[in-house]
């Protein structure tokens, strides 16, 4: 049975909507890994240990920390900049305090400027991995490895990038399970010493 003028249009017009549907489900885990392996939009590159190569050339590497704005939080870099050289490891820190009476879990968002030098900027440890809990008054130093991939050095765009600036925002998030049971009136460990 072949199908006749609206009826065809209608069959036509939801193959359409289920398509645009999947199209727009996929989009967003597309973006992400996207952004992961190009640097696309200042997203950077991970690694489980630094690079073989470490040249001569340096970078001076800017450190940013921002909150959300319903995030209670302070939050800041131990030092705002550092010279590495070009595929040499480095260490930097963020300070994090919670002011409150209460347990307040987080989560880091982040990006590089210039966008060109995303993909070249390597983690290989950082806190912004996993949510982040602080208890009331409690003040953290947060650790962030790192190295500048060598390769940037020969990138058609990104060759001439000499300053790149790392920048975190913290957002508040639920707890980490680990503190449901803190929440729930349990001790924590800090009560048992």
């Amino acid at each position: 049975m072949a199908l006749r003028g609206p009826q065809k249009t209608v069959v036509q017009l939801v193959g359409v909507v289920v398509v645009m549907g999947a199209l727009a489900w996929a989009a967003v885990p597309f973006y992400s890994w996207f952004c992961r392996v190009t640097g696309f939009g200042g997203t950077t590159a991970q690694a489980a240990e630094g690079s073989d190569v470490i040249l001569d050339e340096t970078m001076k590497i800017r450190f940013v920390a921002n909150t959300d704005p319903d995030m209670p939080w302070e939050f800041k870099p131990v030092q705002n900049t550092m010279d590495l050289r070009i595929g040499e490891t480095g260490l930097a820190f963020y300070e994090a305090y919670n002011p409150t009476d209460r347990v307040i879990g987080g989560t880091a968002s982040y990006n590089v400027a210039p966008y060109e030098a995303g993909g070249f900027f390597t983690k290989i440890d950082c806190f912004c991995f996993t949510e982040q809990a602080l208890e009331p008054g409690e003040r953290v130093l947060m650790p962030v490895t790192f190295y500048v991939d060598p390769d940037i050095t020969t990138d058609r765009d990104a060759k001439y990038v000499h300053r790149i600036t790392l920048s975190y925002t913290f957002h508040e998030a639920d707890l980490p399970e680990d503190y449901a049971a803190y929440d729930d009136g349990a001790p924590k460990a800090s009560d048992l010493n």
